[in-house]
């Protein structure tokens, strides 16, 4: 995917002469086009984050209504968003990067109120994670409980996951302390909505290890969403955690139908971010407000297994089963968690 290339006439100009005894008017200069007349809208999309779906249902129907949109490939990194600061308009980003990315002042801020701003009364119409302070949320997707349909019986759920006398058999869990925390604490009866308000505590997080420590010789750790399929398929692992996604490009592909478990998933959003130095920054900001539109949400839902973030009528039954992943909790815990979750349960 092109990285488009910068290109900007400098215009210079000389000292005015001296005045004329009877000056006669002088014509305005004819300016050369400037970067942002020249060249297209170019969006940076990183593998994993959802580009798929993304691509048609955001930018092809952008482009659609007329603009012409350039796709960049976004390895992910900080460095990598500075180096493309004024070659780059918009980038599709994750949560923990969006907060970064708006502290280190690399994304500009979005104007969600002002009378002349194209997202005025949009964020009255998309879920509050939606509206972030630098960023439009694209699509949510969630990690969720999977098995091969006909191997278990019933609908599990993080409970039954630790059950492993009345389930035998190896679970799978993603490699790393973020998320397992989350998954712990709900198989021992911690409700959605105050799971980060136990984390938030020593004796939570405490908790949540001592839970994981039960399960550790039962459980098979993966590390990349295809990971986590083939123990499936393997036989490797009876249960496991999976990228909604995932599961839904495998019961496409074929072979045995894999069945999920949506309630207690875990979901994180990926957003549209502007870049603080784009020269476009009236068409990024005409993208974003389509890309918040209702129309636009619902689209992305239709490409797989991502949700689109308008509000609508299910969101509190949603919001009582499902867990958004709290960046900035990881953001200020991370480091220090991932030593603990090592000492106490890691390989």
């Amino acid at each position: 995917m092109p990285i488009i290339g910068l290109a900007m006439a400098m215009l210079s100009g000389a000292a005015a002469p001296p005045p004329a005894p009877t000056p006669a008017a002088t014509p305005a200069p004819t300016l050369a086009p400037t970067l942002a007349q020249t060249r297209d809208l170019t969006v940076a999309l990183r593998d994993g984050l959802g580009a798929r779906a993304l691509r048609p249902a955001y930018l092809d129907a952008f482009a659609a209504t007329g603009p012409t949109v350039a796709v960049a490939r976004w390895p992910g990194g900080l460095d990598t968003l500075r180096a493309h600061a004024a070659d780059w308009d918009v980038v599709a980003i994750g949560g923990g990067d969006l907060l970064a990315g708006c502290s280190a002042g690399l994304l500009e801020k979005l104007d969600w109120k002002g009378a002349a701003s194209p997202l005025r009364g949009l964020a009255d119409r998309l879920q509050p994670q939606a509206a972030a302070e630098c960023g439009v949320g694209a699509a949510t997707r969630a990690t969720v409980l999977a098995w091969e349909s006909g191997k278990v019986q019933g609908s599990p759920g993080w409970a039954d996951f630790w059950d492993v006398v009345k389930i035998p058999g190896k679970r799978g869990l993603q490699e790393g302390v973020r998320g397992n925390l989350e998954i712990a604490l709900l198989a021992d009866g911690v409700a959605p909505a105050d799971l980060y308000r136990v984390l938030r505590t020593d004796a939570g997080v405490e908790r949540a290890l001592r839970k994981l420590g039960q399960l550790r010789p039962y459980i098979v750790w993966w590390r990349t969403p295809e990971d986590a399929l083939r123990i499936l398929r393997s036989g490797e692992a009876l249960m496991t955690s999976a990228p909604a996604p995932t599961v839904a490009a495998a019961n496409q592909a074929g072979g045995p139908p894999i069945t999920i478990q949506p309630a207690g998933s875990l979901t994180e959003t990926v957003y549209w971010a502007m870049l603080k130095d784009s020269p476009n920054k009236a068409e990024a900001q005409r993208f974003l407000a389509f890309a918040a539109a209702p129309e636009q949400q619902a689209a992305v839902a239709a490409q797989g297994a991502w949700a689109g973030l308008a509000r609508s009528a299910n969101d509190t039954a949603q919001a009582a089963t499902s867990v958004p992943i709290d960046t900035a909790f990881w953001r200020d815990n991370l480091e220090k968690l991932t030593v603990r979750f090592q000492a106490q349960v890691g390989k």
